[in-house]
């Protein structure tokens, strides 16, 4: 598979949303609402109709989820059913799902079950991309809360150092908030890449 950074998904994901009619506003707001402006953002992309049913909310909960229960119960659900997110389980010594989000320009992220959690994960680009790795790990420190739910790191991919965004969350979760989860990531890594580009020594 080839293996493309956070920048060419950030494009796809721009061209989606204008082929939804969707248009951007910037606004400003405390960083303590941040959360909230997040869920209200993600909420008004979808057309107006009847709040979700409470208990399909609850169907989950209090279920310690394996990779595999998880693959089945996502790919029943709305959001993967209608085509919007794509689910392969990888088999392994650790299972894992490939999930490609649709309306985020195809951005690839990897699910799995890890002990007593959940970790999502999408690769943003390699370290040998970032012009300044000391002034651009100095910046993320700084910024970091303006992602929500996610947290940036290091790991060796492909034999290479590269930045990773990652959420995780307790294995009991309920469906609805390893969806959440999921969505949130994605929506992350989009901005996190808008807001750090100016870092990457080429576009990609």
């Amino acid at each position: 598979m080839e293996r493309r950074t956070s920048a060419y998904y950030q494009r796809r994901h721009r061209e989606r949303l204008r082929e939804q009619g969707l248009v951007k506003k910037e606004l400003w707001i405390l960083p303590e609402f941040a959360d909230e402006l997040a869920a209200v953002e993600r909420r008004m992309r979808q057309p107006r109709g009847p709040a979700p049913n409470p208990r399909e909310r609850q169907m989950s909960e209090q279920k310690v989820w394996t990779t595999r229960a998880l693959y089945e119960a996502l790919s029943a659900t709305e959001q993967f059913s209608a085509g919007a997110v794509s689910a392969e389980l990888l088999d392994g010594a650790d299972q894992s799902l490939h999930l490609v989000m649709r309306d985020y320009g195809d951005l690839p992220l990897f699910l799995a079950v890890v002990g007593e959690q959940i970790v999502v994960e999408a690769l943003l680009w390699p370290v040998s991309q970032v012009g300044d790795a000391a002034a651009f790990n100095e910046e993320v420190l700084r910024t970091h809360k303006m992602f929500p739910l996610s947290t940036i790191g290091i790991e060796q991919m492909g034999g290479e150092a590269a930045y990773i965004m990652f959420g995780a969350l307790d294995a009991r979760s309920s469906l609805s908030n390893v969806a959440f989860e999921i969505e949130s990531l994605a929506d992350n890594v989009i901005k996190a890449t808008e807001a750090y580009e100016s870092h990457l020594k080429a576009a990609a």
